[in-house]
């Protein structure tokens, strides 16, 4: 297995078009048939300076994240505001933005819910080695942007889309390669054996709900870019797992809701 820590290697794309969008929602420009050398960030994500739990806030209450709690919270949604929009600028009025969804999946375990993520292969060329929700570009052939994220989650992790209650939305994801990313929320029943797709996925693994939606456990971090300015983004490390970028932004958004 890969590992999960970006090494600091520098990148050849400039500074600021530098963007963690996950790799299964890359333009098709940046996916060719033949394999080409990883890339890695211009900055080491994992180096960067950090303050935990910015704003002091408090961790989501553990009787809001059971299953029953989540639907009812999606059902009825309260007033709320994002927090990653401003760390990964919205392009909302661009109309060249390409849609792409991702499924937030919580597997419904005895010890509580937890949130199955996976780990991209190493050889990919872009973010490689790197922690994101299954998902990707909304094709012509899919009927809704729910209809791809289940289909791109079953191809690269092998959960059957009939094992998936859709509870709900989060707020589009902007990212800087010109997506806007839909994440949607979905209950998992957990009896399946994951299949990861080889190509795309090194691990499929789990982070209990709880531990995400705790803000002791959010880092914010603020790189200096080589060509000048700042880039901030958050991160949750789990184990050995460096969980960053756009997923933590995501994530980040899904606590506030949560908390509200």
């Amino acid at each position: 297995m890969s590992s999960s820590i970006p090494t600091d290697q520098p990148s050849d794309a400039p500074a600021d078009q530098i963007d963690d969008t996950p790799e299964e929602i890359q333009p098709d420009s940046l996916a060719p048939p033949v394999r080409r050398p990883p890339q890695r960030p211009a900055f080491d994500p994992v180096a960067q300076p950090w303050v935990a739990n910015p704003g002091g806030l408090l961790a989501v209450p553990e009787t809001r994240l059971t299953p029953t709690a989540l639907r009812d919270h999606f059902a009825a949604p309260p007033i709320w505001t994002p927090d990653a929009q401003d760390i990964n600028p919205a392009r909302a009025a661009d109309r060249s933005l390409r849609l792409a969804s991702v499924l937030v999946p919580m597997m419904l375990r005895p010890e509580g819910i937890q949130v199955m993520l996976t780990q991209r292969t190493a050889h990919l060329h872009d973010h490689a080695g790197q922690v994101s929700f299954p998902g990707g570009r909304v094709e012509p052939s899919d009927s809704s942007v729910t209809d791809a994220a289940l289909r791109e989650t079953e191809e690269e992790t092998g959960l059957p889309r009939g094992l998936v209650e859709i509870i709900g939305q989060l707020p589009d994801y902007f990212t800087g390669t010109g997506f806007r990313v839909v994440p949607l929320v979905g209950l998992v029943r957990p009896d399946f054996a994951p299949r990861p797709d080889p190509f795309e996925v090194a691990e499929v693994f789990e982070v209990p709900l709880r531990f995400l939606m705790d803000p002791s456990n959010h880092r914010l971090h603020s790189a200096a870019l080589p060509a000048g300015g700042l880039r901030s983004y958050y991160s949750m490390p789990w184990r050995q797992f460096f969980i960053w970028g756009a997923t933590a932004g995501m994530l980040r958004n899904l606590y506030q809701f949560l908390r509200a």
